[in-house]
């Protein structure tokens, strides 16, 4: 899954923002594979494009909604920006 996602693509999480994929990573415990990403926007709380990671398999995985409507996490909107 990991050749999929590369640095510089923009993906859109469900809820409507916007995030560029910074690397992948590994956990140094657990070798498990993390998504490094940026986020677009500046936020209050978070700040100026807050940086964020999470399990390459979450990232790649479906949410399921209250309405039970299960959604991609995370869209990929272009190849690089």
């Amino acid at each position: 899954m990991q050749k999929t996602i590369k640095p510089g693509q923009l993906y859109r999480h469900f809820k409507g923002d916007y995030y560029k994929i910074i690397c992948i990573a590994r956990n140094s415990d657990t070798t498990a594979e993390l998504v490094v990403y940026e986020g677009q926007y500046d936020s209050k709380e978070w700040g100026h494009h807050p940086i964020w990671v999470r399990l390459l398999d979450d990232f790649v995985g479906h949410k399921i909604l209250e309405d039970g409507t299960k959604v991609k996490r995370f869209t990929k909107v272009s190849k690089t920006k």
